[in-house]
């Protein structure tokens, strides 16, 4: 049984990693569309169009031109996400996102945070690192 270190993940928009990563997230969903019939004992499902979502929250870094700053409000992007990390034979997600939110936190005992939501703009895929 393998498991992992949440400190082993990464995000990348295209190429490009986001600097200051804190912690992500990714959830898929699939719609269902009923077929029951009469006679049927029991309801019956087939399964419709499927969807994903996602939030990134990263320590805010201005200067990451590529990363952070890449993810406005209403951008379209590729993200690859990491969760084991991204070397060899890790598994990893990929999809066309769009930024549907973009949030600055800060309080006066802590740093500066960022945070992004994402909505999947067709397919997540899963493959591994080569």
């Amino acid at each position: 049984m393998a498991n992992h270190k949440g400190s082993e993940g990464t995000v990348k928009v295209g190429t490009s990693v986001i600097a200051e990563l804190r912690s992500f997230s990714i959830s898929e969903k699939a719609d269902t569309i009923e077929d029951t019939t009469m006679g049927d004992a029991a309801k019956t499902f087939q399964v419709g169009l499927t969807e994903w979502e996602g939030s990134i929250t990263c320590f805010w870094d201005e200067t990451d031109a590529t990363g952070q700053e890449a993810m406005t409000n209403g951008a379209t992007v590729t993200l690859n996400l990491y969760p084991e990390g991204a070397v060899s034979g890790d598994h990893y997600a990929t999809g066309s996102a769009i930024v549907t939110e973009v949030g600055v936190s800060s309080a006066h005992d802590g740093m500066v945070e960022r945070t992004f939501s994402v909505k999947g703009a067709g397919a997540l895929t899963w493959g591994n690192v080569v």
